[in-house]
């Protein structure tokens, strides 16, 4: 979101002062103060003859990838009304809301930090054809639900799969039956892009700084990136980690820049499991010791790090043989 270079109240040029425990824009004018919130938005699940009904989006950001039906909130609607609207503007179908799905965060964008409120609705009329923004709009069934490329929407349909009991083939002795870690493929990079974009030091990083992560990505030799996979279907990418191993002449070390994990995902191992990952990989490349730059973690990293038995200090280590 672009920062406004002058005070809409009295026109003069905006500074910058501490306000609220950050460094905002501020008039030393007439004492106004910008803020920049979330924008609140809609997501809506239609169940409709035994699938979801989902809209293949015609305007950027992502356009040509399929989404559940969403929007942004007018000032003057609910977010009921909202979702409704939203849903007859890009399916073509009235819809009477069941409940309220879920809600979730966007503050990575695009294009802007919002709040969305997901809705499961049913049809009540209409007829299923595509509308503003949305260039087709179908039925998938669940077996056929392609990855959508909103984080939000992606956890919102996990929840909703866990929620109808879809089954699960039986998990491996050393993996979660939720969940399984593999390495990444190249099919991966968007989801593991989106999932990188989580990581707070990572909010700044230009499109030039990402398509450059995204061409190391596939240098193997460079880097080696594993990434925890929901095992219900359509299954989803859930959490990465990258590798990068140190050599010197008499020993190596594996160097972990990247690690994230879907805020919906968290606390149920998800990060353990793809830590133990590098740490079996690590051995098998004879590394010593794994190396953490704390400086680009935020507390809740510092202590999963400190409890898996990192030292403290800029640089956390962890000697593995």
């Amino acid at each position: 979101m672009a920062t406004p270079t002058y005070c809409p109240v009295c026109g003069h040029k905006l500074t910058e002062r501490q306000e609220g425990g950050r460094l905002r824009p501020a008039c030393d004018n007439c004492g106004y103060v910008h803020y920049v919130n979330p924008v609140p938005a809609v997501g809506i699940l239609i169940e409709m003859d035994g699938g979801i009904v989902l809209i293949r989006r015609g305007h950027p950001p992502h356009a040509g990838r399929w989404s559940l039906p969403s929007g942004f909130i007018e000032a003057d609607e609910s977010a009921e009304q909202a979702a409704i609207r939203e849903t007859e503007e890009e399916t073509g179908l009235k819809v009477e809301i069941i409940e309220m799905a879920g809600v979730n965060s966007f503050p990575e964008g695009p294009p802007v930090s919002g709040i969305i409120i997901f809705f499961r609705a049913r049809p009540v009329g209409g007829e299923l054809r595509a509308g503003d923004d949305a260039s087709e709009a179908e039925i998938f069934q669940i077996s056929d639900i392609p990855v959508m490329p909103f984080r939000t929407h992606r956890e919102m349909m996990a929840g909703w799969l866990s929620q109808q009991g879809i089954a699960a083939p039986p998990a491996e002795a050393d993996e979660s039956p939720d969940f399984l870690i593999r390495a990444a493929e190249p099919k991966d990079e968007h989801e593991i892009i989106e999932l990188l974009r989580l990581i707070p030091a990572n909010r700044d990083l230009t499109a030039t700084d990402w398509q450059a992560a995204m061409f190391r990505m596939r240098e193997s030799l460079l880097v080696e990136v594993f990434v925890a996979q929901t095992r219900s279907a359509p299954p989803i990418i859930i959490g990465c980690v990258a590798l990068s191993p140190l050599r010197t002449l008499t020993e190596g070390s594996g160097f972990i820049n990247d690690m994230a994990v879907l805020p919906t995902y968290q606390r149920r191992g998800v990060g353990a499991a793809l830590l133990e990952a590098v740490m079996r990989r690590s051995e098998k490349l004879n590394l010593r010791t794994l190396l953490v730059n704390s400086q680009r973690a935020n507390e809740r990293a510092r202590a999963f790090y400190s409890a898996a038995g990192f030292s403290e200090g800029e640089i956390m280590r962890l000697r593995i043989r």
